[in-house]
């Protein structure tokens, strides 16, 4: 690309302003205004291909001009994915290629990389979006943000203080069934919620599987980072290019069980529709299950609204408001039972949530932000600066619950907690719950 005598970074973000002076632009510079977005995707695997996709139809804003994984199969196919993906653009001219890395810091110093995806096992997260945000990248992120507690304090503060865009992959709140439900929670119309039941798989287990020995074009080493290094075994971490979710997320030392993978949607859509999102529990109960515990902790907020971690039928949100009314919600589905035994809404199709908006959220009613495309919204907030949907004060916060619940399930025991202080209180926990040891040469930055 020819150099510039503005930052490509910092014209992208000012391009706003001068689209809106374009009698007063010379031809060359509208032109830039116009340029794309350039991402880089680290971690490659089956969650990634997707965001790839995702991105890569949005040839309009943004494109993919980078890979980044410690597989190496997995990084060759990854950057063959978006050659297929730019093909013709790339034999016009209009996409220059794809560069592939095995460590994220050589990604991370290419200076005309605008943006990072980061698509990697939890224990990667923080550490990689703290590198970008360093590197002055704006990231999108995988949920949960973070993989302890005071991560999340670290990447709050530090994207906060950055001016960089942050968005977690807290997609549910992008997607209608939730925003309408959580639109109708906010206006009371099943009155106050005096407790929410959620629906998402147990707590991490610590790592017990054998070793074996790890593919050549693996490195290993690297994929633990500043986790343990444990046995290699595929489970964890596939050979080659796979098709399934790995188990990582089911261990503690890499993932944080079903509490942060559905569950870090399904809490974050509870503190979005109870109005926490500037706020944390201030008690976590222990689940009468003791040491086995798979489901039952419950949070505490500080109007005494609690939400429970429970089995439920079909993977839900079950918001309980009064006189017996509630609003169940999750993916494709929403469903406003009024009290009677009866349903009022049951979402089959998109002209029956109509209905149900029309009937429920219409005239002069409290709106929370409103994104139809968590991808574009992400985009649209780099080009405007101003924070997308599920932000950094958004995501750290949501894993911070999600953290909360697991140390009570860890730990088997139940504690107060100061939001404010960001501490326990009243006596009770370890600060040491709050963290983790790091190995040397992957301590935590920020």
């Amino acid at each position: 690309m020819k150099k510039k005598s503005m930052h490509r970074r910092d014209f992208l973000r000012t391009s706003g302003a001068f689209a809106s002076a374009t009698m007063l632009a010379t031809p060359s510079l509208r032109a830039e205004a116009n340029e794309r977005i350039r991402i880089g995707v680290i971690g490659t695997g089956k969650w990634s291909q997707h965001r790839t996709r995702e991105f890569g139809k949005k040839r309009q804003h943004a494109e993919i001009v980078a890979v980044c994984d410690v597989d190496t199969n997995r990084r060759l196919a990854a950057k063959a994915r978006a050659e297929k993906l730019y093909a013709k653009e790339s034999k016009s001219g209009a996409w220059k290629g794809c560069t592939a890395h095995a460590d994220y810091r050589d990604l991370l110093a290419d200076d005309s990389i605008d943006a990072v995806i980061i698509t990697t096992p939890d224990h990667w997260h923080a550490p990689i979006t703290l590198a970008a945000v360093a590197a002055g990248k704006d990231v999108f992120c995988e949920k949960p943000l973070t993989h302890t507690a005071h991560e999340s304090f670290v990447v709050m503060d530090t994207v906060g203080k950055s001016g960089q865009i942050l968005q977690t992959g807290s997609q549910q709140r992008s997607m209608r069934e939730f925003r309408v439900a959580v639109e109708m929670i906010r206006n009371g119309v099943i009155g106050k919620v005096h407790h929410v039941d959620v629906d998402f798989g147990p707590p991490p287990r610590p790592y017990d599987l054998p070793g074996e020995e790890p593919d050549p074009g693996l490195n290993w080493d690297a994929w633990c980072g500043p986790g343990p290094l444990s046995p290699y075994n595929p489970m964890v971490c596939p050979r080659g290019v796979h098709k399934n979710f790995p188990a990582w997320r089911s261990f503690q030392e890499y993932g944080g069980g079903g509490v942060c993978d559905f569950g870090a949607h399904h809490l974050d859509i509870a503190r979005w529709a109870l109005g926490h999102d500037d706020d944390s529990p201030v008690k976590v109960i222990a689940s009468a299950d003791g040491e086995s515990a798979r489901h039952g902790c419950t949070l505490v907020y500080r109007d005494e609204v609690t939400v429970r971690h429970t089995s439920l039928p079909k993977n839900q949100i079950d918001f309980h408001g009064e006189n017996d009314q509630k609003i169940i919600v999750n993916r494709g589905r929403f469903e406003l039972w009024r009290g009677t035994g009866e349903k009022d809404y049951e979402f089959i199709s998109v002209n029956q949530l109509n209905q149900a908006e029309e009937a429920y959220l219409s005239g002069d009613i409290e709106q929370v932000y409103r994104s139809t495309d968590h991808a574009q919204d992400f985009l649209d907030a780099i080009r405007s600066r101003k924070k997308p949907i599920a932000n950094e004060q958004v995501g750290g916060k949501s894993a911070l619950d999600c953290h909360l619940m697991n140390i009570s399930y860890r730990h088997n025991t139940g504690f107060d907690w100061d939001p404010a202080g960001r501490q326990f209180a009243s006596g009770t926990g370890d600060p040491a719950w709050l963290t983790k040891p790091y190995r040397k040469g992957y301590a935590l930055e920020g």
